[in-house]
Parts: structure tokens; C-alpha cells; sequence
């Protein structure tokens, strides 16, 4: 009867063991999601600007794809604000977008800018600030990993710092932050004192 009592404990205990484990496992995934949850829904007042294939960035987006002007086009936003593959519907047009290009003139602010197919519907958009349902939030850490490789631009190590204080679940230890920051202080430095500046690009830098 005690071996029968005893074993009975040791099963339950093992459950019980078990379904902790089990609940921890599944309780990691679910943080994630709840929190890419918090952004879904209306931001209200985003300034937009436009682009078009015609400008320094070509035809091409930051992950060496064609851009997309069909269904879901394709926009460029700081991925520390608007993290790659953010996708997101413009109320007032009902015209749907993702995130999947960056640029220097974007960096540090909550612009995004939108991709047009023709010079004149790029220039008919203009500037302009709209309301927006982001339907799908992007990921840092594959914002992270498009990134890292890319780290020698100072805009590009601006949104590495920032995605990477946003405590990613995995972070990529390919930027020291602090050295970051010094190298992106002595890089500006040394463009004010030359004579030859380059104007920033309104997309990505390579």
C-alpha cells in the first residue's frame, strides 16, 4: 500500500513538474505576442511623406526586393519606431502598407514615408498627417539582423542602439552601443569639418 502511495506521489509531483515547464515554455511566446499586440490599433496623426523608385534608393527596398506599389506597398520608417514588417492602413485612402525600407532623413522621427509608383502621384501626396490602423507589428529582431551587417553608417547604428534598448528577446551582439555612439560623434565631427558633405538620402543608405 506505501509503494502504491508512494509512487502515486512521485507520478503527481512529475505532473505537476511537467506542466510548469510547460506553462513556462508557452508563457515566453505569449509576451512576445501580447506585446506586439499593444501596438495594433489607431495612431492618430502620423506625418507621412513620399517617395518614388526614381530617387537615390531605386527600385529596390532595404532587403534587396523590388518595391511594391500593388496591394500592400511598401514604406520606410526609423525601424526603431516602426520595426520591419510593420504593416499598417491609412483611414482616409483605405490604401494598406509595410514596412520594408529605411532612410537617413527618417531616422529619429515618427515620418514615414510611403512608396508611389509615379513621380506625380509622389508629389501629389506630399506632406501630409493621417490617421493610421496598424494591423501588423514588425519585428525587432529581424529589424536587428537586416541591420547589424550594415552597422558602419551612423544612421543605421542610431537605430541599432534604439532597437537594442528596447530589450529584444534575443539581441544581436554585433554593436556595442557605447563605442556606437563615440564612433557616430567622431563620424559627424569629421563630415562638419570637411568641405564636401553629401545631402542625406530620403531612403536607405546602400
Amino acid at each position: 500500500m506505501f509503494k502504491s502511495l508512494n509512487l502515486t506521489i512521485v507520478v503527481a509531483v512529475g505532473c505537476i513538474l511537467v506542466g510548469c515547464a510547460e506553462q513556462s515554455v508557452i508563457q515566453k511566446p505569449l509576451a512576445a505576442v501580447e506585446t506586439a499586440n499593444s501596438h495594433l490599433g489607431r495612431m492618430s496623426n502620423v506625418r507621412t511623406t513620399a517617395y518614388t523608385r526614381k530617387e537615390k534608393g531605386g527600385i529596390q527596398n532595404a532587403l534587396g526586393k523590388y518595391l511594391s506599389g500593388h496591394h500592400v506597398m511598401s514604406a520606410a520608417a526609423d525601424w526603431s519606431r516602426f520595426p520591419l514588417g510593420t504593416r499598417f492602413r491609412i483611414c482616409s485612402t483605405r490604401e494598406e502598407f509595410i514596412i520594408d525600407d529605411y532612410g537617413t532623413a527618417l531616422v529619429g522621427s515618427n515620418t514615414i514615408d510611403l512608396y508611389k509608383p509615379t513621380k506625380l502621384e509622389m508629389k501629389r501626396w506630399g506632406v501630409r498627417n493621417v490617421d493610421i490602423d496598424v494591423l501588423q507589428w514588425g519585428s525587432e529582431q529581424k529589424s536587428l539582423e537586416v541591420l547589424a551587417p550594415r552597422a558602419k553608417f551612423p544612421q543605421v547604428q542610431q537605430m541599432l542602439v534604439g532597437l537594442q534598448h528596447q530589450g529584444t528577446s534575443r539581441p544581436v551582439a554585433v554593436v556595442d552601443t557605447t563605442k556606437v555612439l563615440k564612433k557616430s560623434k567622431k563620424i559627424a565631427s569629421a563630415k562638419t569639418s570637411t568641405s564636401k558633405t553629401k545631402s542625406p538620402a530620403s531612403r536607405t543608405l546602400d
